[in-house]
């Protein structure tokens, strides 16, 4: 039997992937969720993040440099001393967002009660140098474009994502069985341009650009994702859309197209 994903098939046993991203897109609009898991309507793609994407690359590669030994120095500044990048057989596939449902080795699970396999790529994990336990590490790239710009923070409605990101992976990671802890990391990297006097170098090959780092602490709580995903199941197996969030961006262009050609 060919794996279960793209649109959802009723008559499918095998168990459906569900992303961490498309659980999102059900929290965000149960009727956006519905066209395109239950539906099958492909929705408009978004450009990809390359420079975001490069970030997280070469971040992990300064973790790399360390995993399994001992903090960085990034991680004993913020005074993390007593953790450690988190060395395991299967990180590199965890890390593979595009392939997390490949398999077991991957970072999914299935959840039995809606036969639903979930999971993602996650960015990193630290462990406690001493207890074993394990911490969900994000990497965020930004660059505040303010005169005088702040110090980053996780407030904000378009965060609130960010952090139950850091909670469906730490459901997740206890889902294999290990010991999580309910605090994880953001690894913030903010591009300057505040007292920046340009960024091609002296070879005009080359260009650079400065980023200031900041480590923000999150306290999870992932008790709402088993519900939310029997939530989900229950929408993927409805033959009717159900409401739109009021604050789809997509509804209005829908229904405003559904009465033009209506």
């Amino acid at each position: 039997m060919p794996r279960h994903r793209g649109a959802f098939d009723p008559n499918n046993p095998e168990p459906y992937e569900l992303s961490r991203s498309k659980l999102e897109s059900f929290i965000r609009c149960p009727g956006c969720f519905w066209l395109e898991k239950a539906g099958g309507v492909k929705f408009p793609s978004m450009p990809p993040f390359n420079i975001n994407s490069n970030t997280d690359r070469l971040l992990k590669r300064d973790f790399d440099s360390v995993r399994g030994f001992g903090p960085h120095p990034f991680m004993v500044h913020h005074g993390l001393d007593n953790l450690k990048p988190f060395e395991h057989p299967d990180l590199e596939r965890w890390m593979s967002s595009l392939h997390f449902g490949s398999g077991d080795d991957y970072f999914s699970v299935v959840h039995d009660e809606t036969n639903i396999r979930f999971g993602g790529g996650i960015d990193d994990i630290w462990e406690h140098v001493t207890t074993g336990q394990l911490h969900i590490v994000d990497y965020k790239s930004t660059s505040n474009q303010s005169k005088d710009p702040k110090p980053v923070s996780l407030a904000g409605k378009w965060k609130e994502g960010y952090k139950r990101q850091i909670e469906m992976y730490q459901w997740i990671l206890r889902r294999k069985g290990f010991d999580v802890s309910d605090t994880a990391y953001f690894v913030y990297v903010d591009g300057l341009h505040v007292g920046m006097s340009g960024m091609l170098e002296e070879n005009p090959r080359y260009a650079s650009m400065r980023f200031a780092t900041s480590l923000l602490v999150y306290v999870g709580d992932d008790s709402w994702v088993e519900d939310t995903l029997t939530e989900a199941k229950f929408i993927l197996e409805g033959s009717e859309c159900p409401d739109h969030d009021v604050d789809c961006e997509y509804w209005p262009f829908i229904s405003q197209v559904y009465d033009c050609l209506c």
